[in-house]
């Protein structure tokens, strides 16, 4: 049995330079199985960014990341199996079918025909999808196709999965389709990642958090931890607290 306590994204000294602009400064964290980290900040803090470089869409300028012991910068297509990202760009393919989007998306990560239409089934069902898969998603309701972002970006079933505020723009519905995905994965060992400025969401789902504010972590650990160390009550306290401190020094 994995040990729990190991950290599947371990992230170390992260930075990321365009040109004169330090977009993530040395940015330290660690995530695990069976848990919902929170990575918060307003936006332009640099959650994006960090996202990005972790998942080799970036290059990263200083430091390294490593997701289940492979590092980006020496195995970047083995990190590119072991992740998955839902963004607030929910991106159908709205001529095919739900069931040939995943399709698709299945063959980019090189899955076998077997593997991929069981892989899609399960997630029909865990989706509760069935009644849609083979209607054109240009048909689908902002909730249908939120739905099919989700199956689409975790296909392959990746041990880590990253989602970037993935409930912005989204009606109290869709949104509680993702909250509940990601809450199923957690109760399924998986490490997710919920990368968010909505701090109320935040603090009902995560245990431990890091605060990014200018591309630096302000504050890492349980949120209970924060909380006492900034003498809060709540998340967003502490996080007004913390991010308050930054400005002023």
């Amino acid at each position: 049995m994995e040990d729990q306590a190991t950290p599947l994204l371990d992230v170390r000294g992260l930075t990321k330079r365009f040109k004169d602009i330090t977009a993530i400064d040395h940015v330290s964290f660690q995530a695990r199985r069976g848990e919902i980290f929170g990575l918060l900040g307003p936006n332009g803090a640099g959650k994006t960014t960090t996202i990005r470089v972790i998942s080799t869409v970036l290059s990263v300028t200083e430091g390294t990341a490593t997701v289940d012991g492979f590092d980006i910068r020496k195995a970047p297509e083995e990190v590119k199996k072991q992740l998955g990202v839902l963004t607030t760009d929910i991106g159908v393919y709205e001529r095919f079918t739900g069931r040939e989007n995943l399709r698709y998306f299945a063959a980019l990560y090189g899955m076998s025909p077997d593997r991929t239409e069981k892989r899609i089934d399960e997630l029909l069902d865990l989706l509760d999808m069935r009644d849609f898969a083979d209607r054109r998603s240009g048909t689908y309701s902002t909730g249908m196709k939120q739905k099919l972002a989700i199956a689409r970006s975790v296909i392959h079933d990746p041990d880590l999965i990253f989602f970037d505020e993935p409930t912005a723009g989204l009606d109290v519905l869709a949104a509680r389709t993702v909250v509940r995905f990601m809450e199923r994965a957690r109760d399924h060992g998986k490490c997710v990642v919920f990368s968010t400025h909505i701090l109320h969401e935040a603090e009902k789902l995560c245990t431990r958090v890091a605060i990014i504010h200018r591309g630096i972590v302000v504050g890492d650990g349980t949120v209970e931890s924060l909380e006492h160390a900034t003498t809060t009550s709540n998340l967003e306290d502490a996080f007004l607290a913390l991010v308050g401190k930054e400005r002023r020094s």
